[in-house]
Formats: C-alpha cells, structure tokens, sequence
C-alpha cells in the first residue's frame, strides 16, 4: 500500500508515524473515529460540550481525530443535536469563532483533526419533520414499534444530485477555513452515498444507477468536488463500508472494486467500517442482529478489510470492536495502517497514551444483548453517548452505568434537542450557495 513512508518494516508498531499520501504526518496510527456525539449548541453549532470533549481526547495521544458527523444539510441530520456547517455558516462572527476553537482544541495535542462530513438521506428521524431522500424511493425497515422511526423516502432528481455534490464541497471548503486539517465523505453506515451504493436502495435506471459503476458515481463525483475546493495539503477521505451484511445488497466484492476505483483520486486514505440502521454490524451484531461474542466484536471487520486492502492505493483504516491493544496490534500485522478506536475513547478518553505506557490494555465498555436489534443497538449507542455526554460536561467517566437508564435518559435528551431544532430551522434563513 502507498503513503507508508519507509514505515512498512515496522508495521506492528502502534506508535511509528505514518505519513499520508498528501504529505501529512500522523505521529502513531491510534485514530478516535467518528462517533455521533450530538452535543451542539442551540443554532447546531459547536459549543462548551464539544471543546470540552475534544480536549479531553486530544490530551490523550491520538495521531488522528475524525470528529463526528458534520451535516452538510440542514434539513438531513442523522439527530437534532448535529452540527451543520454549509457555504455561508462562517460569515457570522460568532459561528466562525467556535469553529476555530473547536479546531483548534482538537489539534492542540498533535493530532491531525478530520471533520466526517455526511447526509442521512432515507436515515432522518420522522420526529425531526424533514422530508427523507434518498438514491430511490425505499424507507428504512426495522421490527416491531421501531418501524415508525423513519418516514418514506422521495428519489432525488438529477440537479438535486449535483447540488448535494455541490454541499460536500461547500461543507470541505468551509472546514479547511475554520482551521480543519481535513474532512472525511461519509461513505457508510447507510447514510446518503451509502444507498446509492447498495442495489437494495438504489433502484434508479439513469446514470446514477444500475451497475456499481453508475451507483459509485456520487461517491466519487463528491471526492472530485471537494478535491477541486480545497488546498491539495487538506486531508480529503472516505468512510465506506466493506459490507452491508444484507442479502443483495453492497458487498465485499463491491467495496473492493470502489477502493480500487477510488484509487485513482487524491485520496489520503479509506475508513472501512460496515452495516447500516437495518443491519447494525457496526455496533457489533451478527448478520442475523444477534450480538457477536467479546472475541468477534473486537475489529469485526478485519477480516473484510484485509481482503479490500489489497486494492487500495492509499492507507486504509479499520475502526469497529477495538478495545485491546494487542487486538490493535495485531491488525496492522495484517495489513492495516490506522486503528479506530472511537467507542473505547468514549470510555478512556486517554487510551492511547495508556497503551503507550503499557497501561490498561483492555478498556471495559458497557454493552446489552437484548432481543430486539433495533433497540439494541439504540442501548449500545445510549450508553456511549452517555459518557460523551459526561466528558463534554466536563465529568468524569461513569464507571457503573444502567443500559435502560442511559437509553432513556437519551430518549428524552433527543426529545428536548428535536425541539430546539424545529424552532431553529423554521427561523432559519437560508445561506447564499
């Protein structure tokens, strides 16, 4: 794989450098991936929570931060308490300055900070009131009560396509403006470019459908996009998954292909992760939605990526299940060359100076096996959150948590924060494009 800079005889070694094909240095290959944190302000802009937050991991020793989903629409946000930053967002004062602050907290550690840039498309909450799009008209499918969450999606039109190719540029250029060191295109996860991808939510039969080459098309017309608005030493990514674990739909073979495609772009490197709302394999089920053993869940993916790696032209990442250095240690024997360490940072804010020092190898994080998939996975992410939303408070980790308690307490959060989302977006003028 290119962009090892003369590290490849070390590959087993955390703490080497790692440099980017676009010149830049990672000082160790430990990355706290992206998480959701929703912890914005009022007006979904960065705030006290967020530079608490940051602070806290960027003492911790990571080589890179990939922030949590930014959304380049604020209409489509994967919850009421994202941030949104769009052509315009900076041009108040007071927006801008808590941009620049939280990047610069995030960087004062060393780490290069990445800003995961994405659109839910059919992923939108129906609370929230915004009209679901997507590669076709589908709707997210879950059991039981949960099947309410999400409302029909409406097929986007050709020009509505270019326009949100035109958002993740516009989103790119005005995070490399507030200090960013790069973004990363949210591939993944069932997200916007993730169902075109997938020919189980993209049915179209124009040029943005059909074959993998025209389903790969919004993904890599965005990275052309963003490419083309930023400075060639900005860090530009990709999160994709290396499966969907559906029947029929985006698999192994498929995420192969587009790495290779991807490969011919200015890529510095590619985040592969896996599943979606309807098959939660990045909170650690099984295909089936059961959750896997303690042995599976750590780097669930490895297996996928070692496989997809081998047509990659850049660095790839792996992130899903992490909590053992030895785990970490053991992936980039195998070819990977940046660990995501997200959910175990939720609970170990300073994990990889901890693994540096020989210290806690083995991070506890707090995980349900209920029946229920959905309600599962919305547990699991709870309990997370929790201790995200204890760190950005400026306290510390929870050390005994109660899944039912912490999945309620962020129900009622996500309520409150719905609210104060509507009254903002119906206020709301829009940006100049």
């Amino acid at each position: 794989m290119a962009g090892l800079s003369g590290n490849s005889s070390n590959m087993t070694n955390l703490f080497t450098s790692l440099t980017l094909p676009n010149g830049a240095v990672l000082s160790n290959r430990l990355c706290k991936a992206a998480m959701e944190e929703n912890l914005a302000d009022a007006g979904q802009v960065p705030g006290e929570a967020l530079v608490n937050l940051y602070t806290a991991w960027a003492k911790g020793g990571a080589g890179l931060i990939l922030t949590g989903n930014v959304m380049i629409d604020p209409t489509a946000l994967t919850g009421p308490g994202g941030v949104v930053l769009e052509q315009g967002s900076l041009a108040e004062d007071d927006t801008r300055e808590r941009f620049e602050r939280w990047a610069k907290v995030g960087k004062s550690g060393g780490a290069k900070l990445v800003m995961q840039i994405s659109h839910p498309g059919r992923q939108v909450y129906a609370s929230m009131g915004t009209e679901a799009v997507s590669a076709s008209d589908t709707k997210v499918t879950l059991a039981g009560p949960a099947d309410n969450m999400f409302a029909q999606a409406r097929a986007l039109s050709s020009d509505e396509i270019l326009g949100l190719i035109k958002r993740f540029a516009d989103t790119a250029h005005q995070a490399e403006r507030g200090g960013f060191d790069g973004v990363q295109i949210h591939g993944a996860h069932g997200y916007l470019i993730a169902q075109f991808l997938s020919p189980l939510t993209n049915k179209r039969e124009d040029e943005w459908g059909g074959p993998l080459e025209n389903r790969a098309r919004f993904l890599l017309e965005a990275v052309r996009a963003v490419r083309a608005r930023v400075e060639p030493e900005f860090i530009v990514s990709v999160k994709l998954n290396s499966a969907d674990f559906q029947r029929g739909g985006f698999d192994v073979g498929d995420a192969t292909q587009v790495v290779d495609w991807l490969g011919g772009e200015a890529l510095d490197f590619v985040e592969l992760s896996g599943g979606n709302y309807e098959s939660a394999a990045m909170m650690g089920l099984a295909a089936d939605g059961r959750a896997q053993s303690t042995k599976e869940r750590e780097m669930f993916f490895l297996d996928f990526a070692k496989d997809i790696a081998k047509a990659a032209m850049m660095p790839v990442m792996v992130t899903g299940g992490v909590t053992r250095r030895d785990t970490a240690e053991t992936a980039l024997f195998e070819g990977v060359d940046i660990i995501g360490i997200a959910r175990a940072m939720a609970y170990n804010p300073n994990l990889p100076k901890d693994w540096q020092a020989g210290r806690n190898l083995k991070t506890d994080v707090t995980s349900v096996n209920w029946k229920n998939k959905a309600l599962l996975s919305l547990a699991n992410m709870a309990l997370a959150k929790e201790q995200l939303n204890r760190l950005g408070a400026g306290k510390p980790i929870k050390q005994h948590q109660r899944p039912i308690v912490a999945t309620l307490a962020q129900q009622w959060r996500t309520i409150r924060q719905t609210k104060r989302y509507k009254a903002w977006l119906e206020n709301k003028e829009p940006n100049v494009l």
